[in-house]
């Protein structure tokens, strides 16, 4: 018999799910690129000899083929001492099948108090509920009503919603709440269709107490007042995961025309400084793309225990503060949650298979923005270590999660991140690029984006797209078994663009001076580093080091005591591989203190590896547990057990 290549990735995929079995599922995180671990939980029962619909959306519940939703208006209030959001979702139904009465919806932890159709109660079924998709909310809507209303509150533990207290942000005074939608925690707070193949406009009223400010990813008036009422409409039909709300003691400053920055107080100044580059990064991205298609583009800086590096809400970015250096170092993340406004929020991944469409083609337009705005060395540096980071990937992942076009039915949507929608997918078109010019390559972007403008659209789609314009354009430059060794084989591909950085020599000379003995650490010239130079030498280090020759790098550079994040983060992996206590105490105010898991992650990791270090981890994890995300709680709880 034979077998064809999507069965034989099936038979891969179902292998390495079984030798892993005896793992407990690590979610991943959107924006945080970190190894998969394989997944057994609430394996669904699909035979390797199921045919993989393409287009099928195997995390969503709802029935968009015969009943989509179009619009949604929210009537919401905060409650922060019940720590929930209490009021109705009316939706607006577009018809498809019109033999179909029943919509059928996505929830997890909501409480349904009632649900109407044209003012009349409707039957309704909350089903039981799956642990990776929570319950489907069937509804009896009959053969004509075009709208329903959902009367319901949010749990105090929804998984994309976090409630933080007075003391848990930097101002200390009021608390604050925001929510994380992608993957598929939008349903966590609003009972919807929540695939990111069903895109909707929505307005909301937003309750409020009056201290406080709310915003959205909709349109924000900076000068709104503070009076605990907020109204808000996004007119372009975005997919679910993109609603985002946040409320606090928020504060404004434009950065430019059309961007500005939101904060709490403390952090406005220090923010608007760090990321004043946001407008021409826009500006730049609109010259080679086409126009900005959401009016503005600001950006929320949110409270340290924020999970990821960034969340691409339209018009208004969630970022971690953890970025913010002093310098403007890390704000590749900036450029990278900006790109998403063309590649992933214009144009949408169908299902989260399809996620390298939308991460890899902005991580691809990351690394073109940054040259454009800080030059070409930026960008090679920049290159090199995202490189390293999918080849890290690739060590620790099963074959089957090193596929662009990965198959997680069965599987938490979560699962989906890692350095491989992002990196691999940014070196494939990069490949593309080399192969046909970059200003070829440039205006295939234009007219893919103007293509499929507010359209979502899945991995078979876009490879049929190929054969139309670039692989009939360059037949002589471009094969399309090429292509489909990218998308559907595990790996890098033998000949793939490996990025060089000539600013990465000096770095390399010194590493290898000092690990013969040939130079002592404070002899090392450092002044005129980089910040991508120290994470490139810190790196590359050795696994095991020497006490001394870690007391001596600390001595030289105060690494322990490292401002930047990212610097920090390096070194103290190191200082938990090498068990160099002097970096113990600070590693300890590291993990209560920030709650990004792509940095925290990695460390809990490490440490458990030896009994002293997991009862270190425990200690931490369990003072840092109450101002963590759901989400990072649940990606690193299985390590402590």
């Amino acid at each position: 018999m034979k077998i064809n290549l999507k069965q034989l990735l099936l038979l891969i995929s179902f292998i390495a799910l079984i030798a892993c079995s005896e793992h407990t599922r690590t979610p991943a995180i959107e924006d945080e690129t970190k190894p998969i671990e394989a997944s057994t939980a609430s394996l669904q029962a699909e035979s390797i000899n199921d045919t993989f619909e393409t287009g099928k959306d195997y995390h969503s519940f709802a029935n968009p083929d015969q009943i989509s939703v179009s619009h949604i208006a929210l009537d919401l209030t905060a409650d922060f001492t019940k720590r929930s959001l209490i009021g109705f979702a009316e939706l607006t139904m577009q018809r498809h099948d019109a033999n179909a009465t029943t919509l059928i919806l996505d929830t997890r932890n909501l409480s349904i108090e009632s649900v109407t159709v044209a003012g009349e109660a409707a039957e309704f079924e909350l089903k039981p509920a799956d642990e990776n998709l929570g319950a489907a909310l069937h509804i009896q809507v009959g053969d004509v009503a075009k709208k329903v209303k959902v009367s319901y509150s949010t749990s105090p533990n929804a998984s994309g919603v976090q409630w933080l207290s007075p003391e848990q942000t930097a101002g200390k005074k009021h608390p604050f709440l925001f929510t994380q939608a992608q993957a598929i925690h939008a349903r966590s707070f609003i009972p919807l269709q929540d695939s990111p193949q069903v895109r909707v406009t929505y307005n909301a009223t937003i309750r409020t107490p009056e201290s406080l400010l709310a915003v959205m990813s909709a349109a924000n008036d900076p000068n709104t007042p503070r009076d605990g009422v907020y109204e808000f409409e996004m007119p372009q039909a975005i997919p679910s995961y993109l609603i985002a709300l946040a409320i606090g003691d928020l504060a404004f400053k434009p950065m430019g025309e059309r961007t500005g920055v939101y904060s709490e107080p403390a952090l406005l100044e220090a923010s608007a400084a760090e990321f004043e580059d946001t407008e021409s990064m826009l500006e730049v991205t609109e010259s080679k793309y086409g126009a900005y298609s959401w009016d503005r583009y600001d950006l929320l800086i949110l409270p340290p225990s924020f999970p990821f590096g960034g969340m691409e809400n339209p018009r208004l970015s969630f970022i971690t503060p953890t970025v913010i250096a002093g310098d403007k170092s890390l704000v590749a993340l900036i450029a990278h949650e900006l790109a998403h406004s063309w590649s992933g929020n214009t144009i949408s991944n169908a299902t989260w298979r399809d996620l390298w469409l939308n991460e890899g083609f902005t991580t691809y337009l990351t690394y073109r923005i940054m040259e454009m705005i800080y030059g070409t060395d930026r960008y090679n540096m920049e290159a090199v270590l995202g490189y390293q980071d999918l080849q890290k990937d690739i060590a620790s992942l099963t074959p089957s999660d090193q596929i662009l076009a990965i198959d997680l039915r069965g599987r938490d949507a979560d699962d989906v991140f890692s350095n491989i929608p992002y990196e691999k997918g940014a070196l494939f078109l990069r490949e593309i690029e080399q192969k046909i010019g970059r200003d070829n390559f440039d205006k295939f972007l234009l007219q893919y984006f103007e293509d499929y403008a507010f359209k979502s659209i899945t991995t078979d789609e876009f490879i049929d797209y190929l054969d139309k314009t670039l692989l009939e354009q360059y037949s002589d430059q471009l094969i399309k078994s090429r292509i489909e060794e990218w998308i559907f084989e595990p790996g890098i591909p033998n000949g793939a663009p490996v990025p060089e950085s000539d600013a990465f020599l000096i770095v390399d000379s010194a590493r290898s001076n000092w690990l013969s003995g040939s130079m002592q650490a404070s002899d090392i010239q450092t002044n005129s580093w980089t910040v991508h130079q120290w994470l490139y030498f810190l790196n590359n280090m050795p696994k095991q080091l020497s006490e001394k020759q870690l007391g001596d790098l600390d001595a030289a550079f105060a690494l322990t005591q490292s401002a930047n994040n990212e610097i920090a983060h390096s070194w103290l992996l190191m200082a938990i591989r090498n068990n160099y206590q002097s970096a113990f105490p600070r590693l300890y105010t590291y993990l209560v203190s920030i709650g990004r898991n792509k940095l925290v992650a990695p460390l809990y990791r490490e440490l458990v590896l030896t009994p002293e270090g997991k009862a270190f981890a425990q200690k931490a994890f369990l003072e840092a547990k109450p101002g963590y995300h759901p989400l990072t709680i649940s990606a690193n709880q299985h390590v402590m057990d």
